[in-house]
């Protein structure tokens, strides 16, 4: 290999879901090219030397809200997308509850127009609720790489489609292969919980977790696990909290339903004894839960029942977040620029390895939105998209300094041993010494030319709405009865054991 390439990184320790191993790693255009000893490599137009640093494919973050079109006090593409940057993370999904929400074609063009001026690249979760069920195909075919169904209200208050709408909506996505990611949470229940603790003068932050129990998530998704197992649709469940809805997922996996889990730092790191001190600021769907619940979740992350790790970020401004009354408080925090510092941090103690850390922030979203093998792996062929972390390196969060709008965050003073250095995506560094690369803006590209979701495996197909729609052949016309009928219908007895007929 002779031809000069434009990156050669030496010295670091390349880092895959199943091994930890020695290499050099070159980049050419968009792609890496080579990765081996360094001897091997070819001449390159620049090098960076990486030794004592780990060189991991960038974090793939499938739970973002940029708020854009929409919401600019709170953040935009262009700043969600730099703390995105900063944070490692070289691809990201969007949620649709922006303003206009992204349920039609022309509001997901105005999303896609706003993206142009992100860092990183993207792939839009489109909203799937009875107003846009019977355009979920066109959705997909102006752009949208999957959906998102709000069965628990959030942000936005976006009502939940119906179950029949979630059915018929199935079906029509599980023709074509799509993952749709569903907020699992019951409305009714929480509705029903909220007006109640409104009505007794609840206004404390632990109302919140009270209006939103365990049993709102664990009905929620057992309902759609089972619409998804019925129609053979993909699901990924958002931002698992609870300890006590593990065992669906589980029996759903064993079943062989397709269905997709993340968690977030927060469900692992944080509970209601963080919430008593640090209030509003903690309000997010679904909920802070009590100290029982992390554990669990960290079990079922390394079991991989939890199959990925996201954020959430959710961006408000500090006003949103620090008001007195625990309902006037808007739900969701910033998480994008924090969550590769926190969990190796959580590497550092022991709690699992940075294996586990790629196949759960890269791999494993690589895999379930269809950009497998493109992204998610260093490896020739795969798209440039790499982080360089420094293991020892310690700080402290910097609320003060995050990239995103919404500068307040409960992290704010943690300790964090472990940061990336460099972030790059598609062979461009959009972070370089810690520091934002102010002119990469604009470089992050969507993922839907390279997705490709496994073939579609429907299931039920005679009984969907599409195929109900004519009137088989052998129905009659007419609801009336056959004239007669009933005078001779029941009269061989042939539907008796042969005891009972008459003569017997």
């Amino acid at each position: 290999m002779n031809a000069v390439v434009d990156l050669v990184i030496r010295g670091a320790q390349v880092v895959s879901g199943s091994a930890i191993y020695n290499a050099a790693v070159a980049v050419n255009g968009e792609r890496i090219v080579a990765v081996g000893e360094e001897a091997l490599m070819p001449p390159a137009r620049q090098t960076v030397d990486a030794t004592g640093l780990y060189l991991l494919p960038g974090a793939i973050d499938s739970h973002v809200h940029f708020r854009d079109p929409g919401y600019p006090r709170k953040e935009t593409w262009k700043t969600g997308s730099a703390a995105a940057a900063c944070g490692g993370v070289t691809t990201v999904f969007e949620m649709p509850n922006t303003n206009p929400p992204t349920g039609t074609i022309e509001a997901l063009r105005m999303k896609l127009d706003a993206a142009r001026s992100s860092y990183v690249d993207y792939g839009i979760h489109a909203l799937f609720d009875d107003s846009t069920v019977d355009r979920l195909e066109e959705l997909l075919d102006a752009g949208a790489t999957s959906f998102k169904a709000f069965v628990g209200n959030t942000f936005g208050n976006l009502p939940a489609p119906t179950d029949g709408a979630l059915l018929e909506g199935f079906e029509t996505l599980a023709a074509r292969g799509v993952r749709t990611v569903v907020h699992a949470e019951n409305s009714s229940i929480m509705a029903r919980r909220e007006m109640r603790l409104k009505a007794f003068g609840r206004t404390d932050p632990l109302a919140h977790l009270a209006a939103r129990p365990a049993v709102a998530e664990i009905e929620a998704i057992g309902r759609v696990i089972t619409l998804a197992e019925w129609t053979g649709a993909r699901i990924h469940i958002a931002h698992h909290s609870s300890a006590d809805s593990l065992f669906l997922i589980r029996d759903a996996k064993r079943r062989g339903v397709d269905i997709t889990v993340e968690t977030c730092p927060q469900y692992m790191l944080i509970n209601t004894d963080h919430m008593k001190k640090l209030g509003g600021l903690l309000r997010l769907n679904p909920p802070i839960r009590e100290p029982r619940h992390n554990e669990p979740l960290w079990q079922a992350l390394k079991e991989g029942l939890i199959d990925m790790i996201a954020t959430d970020h959710a961006p408000h401004t500090p006003e949103e977040k620090t008001r007195e009354d625990i309902w006037a408080c808007d739900c969701g925090f910033p998480g994008v620029e924090t969550q590769m510092p926190l969990m190796l941090t959580e590497v550092n103690r022991g709690r699992a390895t940075l294996m586990d850390y790629v196949r759960w922030s890269a791999e494993a979203p690589a895999r379930a939105w269809g950009i497998w093998p493109l992204k998610g792996r260093i490896a020739p062929g795969a798209h440039a998209d790499i982080v360089l972390i420094d293991m020892n390196r310690r700080g402290r969060v910097n609320q003060g300094r995050l990239q995103s709008i919404s500068r307040i965050s409960p992290w704010h003073g943690r300790t964090v041993v472990g940061m990336p250095l460099h972030t790059i995506v598609r062979g461009r560094f959009v972070m370089r010494d810690g520091e934002l690369v102010s002119d990469a803006a604009g470089w992050g590209a969507s993922v839907k030319p390279i997705q490709q979701m496994p073939p579609a495996i429907p299931r039920n197909t005679d009984t969907t709405t599409r195929a109900i729609a004519t009137r088989p052949a052998d129905a009659p016309a007419s609801s009336r009865p056959v004239d007669g009928v009933q005078d001779t219908l029941w009269a061989d007895e042939s539907y008796l054991h042969p005891l009972a007929k008459s003569g017997h």
